[in-house]
């Protein structure tokens, strides 16, 4: 205890650490009050009526941390963003410039978020107009006009282009990763609310609440557990001249994480699902009635848990190897190791050692896809094993907490070494 009330004074005595802290707490202040102005012309309480009872919505609702449901100033959240990132990172494999302008340094990684935060701004005019249509299709929100509906459009889209800044400020001024971090500080928000609607649900029922706190607690151990889990392979450096001696082989290690993907193939797959759930809505306003059975039949479809549940656990499985393959290219470390003169132990470079990346790789995303899945799915079981709909929380969102929150303490971690270092130096 008191090595942690040491820590938490030198953090606030150090001017550069304290100011970054200091700033970060003032984006997220600012971040909150946006997401509590509601526009005008929507019923806030029907609103969020109708997002505690739908699946679909409910989970974009859980990414915007309430804004949607409060139809907020930041209704979309950065959204968007992820959306554009999720696809520009899916075009770098299609489109050989962009391929090579991700391999040129910091250059092309700033030409890429350029072309990133381009392509958010139609995404979010689309979106926006299509969570208005269907919120109209519901008899929630009432009748626009064409200034309103333009107007509501507009500050829809410069909210999610505001927090894409602020994220940006936070990435570079503050702590830790901008667009993550508010993310889950909009996960965090919405935790409160939904604790006390789930302890009026189960007041009383000692046994529920204990099964709950049981299956928090270990699903957070189990993520803390596979999120730092890596796959630690040899790599062994050839004998090198070093100030007139030869010097033996280095040993070394290539850390490969169990969960690589991170928490993008359950966005990716949350997005994949959300889109036919929003267009069946919107369609049942449709005058063509062959048209409007269709949806009402696909929304039923959507509806059913065991078949959503099932859909969802096989795009988060797929999606995860697939974005692995993406930032994981097992041919380019090879060659990479092999012109720096590295090598696996018992591995012929080159070819040989590509293969034997991929045979690993394989098997650590299999893992790691199917801890992906138990943890997408882990609020549908909850739900039909307690029968308590009211904490839509789960797994995901558990997920990007505790991985921001320790992404966050290791940057801390690492400005404080980087000061006592300098001091030595000093």
């Amino acid at each position: 205890m008191a090595n942690q009330i040491g820590l938490l004074k030198r953090i606030f005595t150090l001017k550069d650490l304290r100011d970054k802290l200091i700033f970060t707490a003032i984006i997220v202040v600012i971040f909150r009050i946006l997401a509590h102005i509601p526009l005008p012309g929507v019923d806030t309480a029907g609103l969020a009526s109708f997002f505690q009872n739908n699946q679909v919505l409910g989970l974009l609702d859980l990414f915007s941390g309430g804004s949607v449901s409060r139809f907020s100033l930041v209704m979309l959240g950065v959204g968007p963003y992820i959306t554009a990132s999720i696809v520009i990172q899916l075009l770098t494999v299609v489109i050989p410039s962009l391929e090579e302008l991700q391999k040129e340094g910091e250059y092309g990684r700033q030409k890429i978020n350029q072309y990133t935060r381009y392509f958010s701004v139609p995404l979010a005019i689309i979106e926006s107009y299509g969570l208005i249509r269907v919120l109209q299709g519901q008899n929630v929100l009432g009748h626009l006009d064409f200034e309103t509906m333009a107007l509501v459009i507009t500050v829809a889209t410069a909210g999610t282009v505001l927090l894409m800044w602020m994220g940006e400020l936070l990435s570079e001024r503050g702590i830790g990763n901008g667009v993550s971090l508010l993310i889950a500080l909009g996960i965090i928000a919405g935790i409160p609310s939904q604790i006390a609607a789930t302890a009026q649900v189960i007041e009383g029922k000692i046994l529920v609440s204990a099964e709950m706190i049981v299956a928090f607690v270990l699903m957070i151990a189990f993520i803390v557990f596979v999120n730092e889990a890596e796959r630690r392979v040899p790599v062994s450096y050839a004998r090198r001249i070093r100030a007139g001696r030869s010097v033996g082989t280095i040993d070394s290690y290539l850390p490969i994480k169990a969960n690589a993907a991170g928490v993008i193939p359950i966005i990716f797959a949350t997005s994949v699902l959300v889109i036919p759930g929003v267009i069946s809505q919107y369609l049942q306003v449709s005058k063509n009635e062959r048209l409007k059975e269709f949806a009402s039949s696909f929304t039923q479809l959507f509806s059913n848990e065991v078949f959503y549940g099932v859909l969802f656990f096989i795009l988060v499985f797929v999606f995860t190897f697939f974005y692995t393959s993406i930032i994981f290219q097992p041919k380019q470390i090879a060659e990479n190791l092999q012109k720096q003169g590295g090598f696996v132990p018992g591995i012929r470079p080159g070819a040989q050692t590509a293969e034997y990346f991929s045979s690993v790789i394989y098997k650590i995303t299999f893992a790691g896809a199917f801890f992906l899945a138990i943890v997408a799915l882990f609020p549908f079981v909850l739900q039909n094993v307690t029968g308590i709909r009211t904490l839509a929380i789960g797994g995901t969102g558990i997920l990007i907490i505790v991985s921001v929150t320790l992404d966050f303490v290791r940057q801390i971690k690492a400005q404080l070494a980087m000061r006592s270092y300098d001091d030595i130096l000093k």
